[in-house]
């Protein structure tokens, strides 16, 4: 090879490294790929968000406490004069890459309150155990391995296929690509991961899919014993479903979901629950399906609209 070919070649390679360096910081700076979210297994829970990160996602800053929360670092009890909320829940509470930290659903509550709330509380806060595809038997583990933080409020919020949720498990840690249990090596290698390699099937998952019985019976058992234990702690209880997109207006929900709708609805008679059911709210409201980022998830307008209602529901029981 000659000395122009060896210098050709080096200058390719040269090129070649700096396109990867400039892709690498772009991924990392533009987009924040290289350090999502990491995930840890729990016996009981399934699987938290492991403590105390920080990341951006999208230009979205998420901040995740010590207690594994979507939410700003907290004492264990809430100082005197203090107003505290804890919202639990999924993707919804959660609100994901897509959502900035200031906008979420608790977000939000937290700074409406404390404003109406000024006069009676030093300090609103509006905690947020939260974490993709938790269904009711998370969120009970979650509580009974915390404890409610002394919240005077305990909002369950729910969507409506997490009353169908199977069992908590933490296969998917470490080997679904939605759940990394640890940092990429580059920014470069989690896009590879994530959205070029044909992800693998876990096989175990199947037989967690096909869970037996009655699973939705499971779950408002175990949101029963979210109530139970809420009332043990001197707390409110507050159940809140959102519906699925398409839910909304004609046909609305499937004949098995209306039934299953039903059913929860007896349930909070029956226990005394404080229920808000977003899917008639919605049904109301113009052009409501704006309020949606996919088919399940809400934009910041649709956070806004849940805040708001859940808020007018805790002022309510706070002024009785």
């Amino acid at each position: 090879m000659g000395h122009l070919q060896v210098k050709l070649v080096l200058i390719i390679i040269l090129v070649l490294v700096g396109l990867c360096v400039v892709m690498e910081l772009g991924l990392r700076l533009l987009f924040g790929f290289g350090n999502p979210l990491i995930y840890v297994g729990d016996p009981e829970i399934g699987y938290l968000i492991v403590p105390n990160q920080r990341t951006r996602r999208f230009g979205n800053r998420i901040e995740i406490n010590q207690y594994s929360m979507r939410s700003a670092p907290i004492t264990e009890t809430p100082a005197p004069d203090t107003l505290r909320v804890l919202i639990i829940g999924d993707s919804i509470a959660n609100g994901g890459w897509w959502t900035d930290q200031d906008n979420t659903i608790s977000s939000l509550m937290a700074r409406s309150l404390k404003s109406l709330l000024s006069s009676k509380y030093k300090e609103v806060e509006v905690l947020n155990a939260s974490a993709n595809s938790w269904g009711p038997r998370n969120e009970l583990a979650y509580l009974q391995k915390f404890g409610n933080f002394k919240s005077q409020f305990i909002v369950l919020l729910l969507n409506t296929d997490d009353l169908f949720a199977t069992a908590p498990t933490s296969l998917p840690v470490g080997r679904d690509r939605n759940y990394p249990d640890k940092k990429p090596p580059l920014a470069l290698a989690e896009v590879w991961q994530r959205y070029i390699i044909k992800p693998k099937p876990i096989p175990e998952m199947k037989a967690v899919h096909t869970e037996t019985g009655d699973r939705v019976g499971i779950n408002l058992e175990a949101i029963a014993k979210i109530q139970a234990l809420t009332l043990q702690n001197n707390s409110q209880f507050l159940l809140v479903m959102t519906p699925l997109l398409r839910e909304l207006g004609e046909p609305g929900p499937r004949d098995y979901e209306i039934k299953t709708r039903q059913r929860l609805i007896d349930f909070t008679k029956a226990q005394q629950i404080r229920y808000i059911d977003f899917l008639p709210l919605l049904n109301s409201t113009p052009n409501a399906k704006a309020l949606y980022q996919d088919h399940i998830h809400l934009n910041l307008q649709g956070n806004q609209f849940v805040s708001q209602v859940i808020e007018r529901s805790l002022l309510e029981i706070l002024i009785q």
